[in-house]
C-alpha cells in the first residue's frame, strides 16, 4: 500500500527537480548574455537574474533533490533491498542519479561564479551545458523502463548519439548566426 504512494511522490519530486535543472541553465544563459548590454540595463538584469537563480535553486531545486533522494532510497529499501546486488539497471540508475546530483551542484557553482562577475562560459556554451540534464534524464528513463532487458542499452546508446547530434546542431546554428 505504501509503495505506490512513495513511488508517486518520487516521480513528482523528480519532475520538480528536473524543472529546475532545465530552467536554471537557461537563466544562466540569459545572465551571461546580459553582460553584453549597456549600463544600467546590465546591472538591472544581473540583479534580477541573480534573484531568480537564488530562489529557483534554494526554494525548488534543493528540496526537490533531497525529496527525490529520500523517496528513491525508500523505494529501494521497500522493493529491492534484499536483491539489490542482482539489479544491474538499478546500480546504473544510481550512478546516473549521482551524475545528476553533481550536475545540480555544478549549477550552484556557476551561480556563485556569476555572482562574483566571473562569467566562465558564454551563452552558447551554456546552451550546450543545458543539454546535459536532458541526456541524463532520458538515460534514467530508459534504464527504469527497460530494467534488465537489453532495450535500455540500445535506447541509451541511441540517445547518446542523439545528444551528440543536438550539440553539433547547436554549434552549427551558432556558426550560421555569426556568419549571417
Amino acid at each position: 500500500m505504501i509503495y505506490p504512494i512513495i513511488k508517486s511522490l518520487h516521480i513528482i519530486f523528480v519532475v520538480s527537480w528536473f524543472a529546475g535543472l532545465f530552467y536554471l541553465p537557461r537563466l544562466l544563459v540569459y545572465h551571461a548574455e546580459s553582460q553584453n548590454k549597456q549600463e544600467p540595463e546590465r546591472t538591472i538584469l544581473s540583479a534580477q537574474f541573480e534573484k531568480m537563480q537564488k530562489v529557483l535553486f534554494n526554494a525548488i531545486m534543493i528540496p526537490a533533490m533531497f525529496l527525490t533522494w529520500i523517496t528513491g532510497l525508500s523505494l529501494i529499501y521497500l522493493q529491492w533491498l534484499e536483491s539489490f546486488g542482482q539489479h544491474t539497471w538499478l546500480h546504473l540508475k544510481l550512478g546516473f542519479v549521482v551524475a545528476i546530483t553533481i550536475y545540480h551542484f555544478y549549477c550552484r557553482y556557476l551561480i556563485q561564479q556569476f555572482r562574483q562577475q566571473h562569467f566562465i562560459f558564454s551563452g552558447s556554451q551554456l546552451r550546450l551545458f543545458n543539454e546535459i540534464a536532458t541526456i541524463l534524464l532520458v538515460s534514467v528513463v530508459f534504464l527504469v523502463v527497460g530494467k534488465n532487458s537489453l532495450d535500455w542499452l540500445y535506447g541509451l546508446i541511441g540517445f547518446t548519439v542523439f545528444g551528440i547530434l543536438i550539440m553539433l546542431a547547436v554549434k552549427i546554428a551558432r556558426r550560421f548566426r555569426k556568419n549571417a
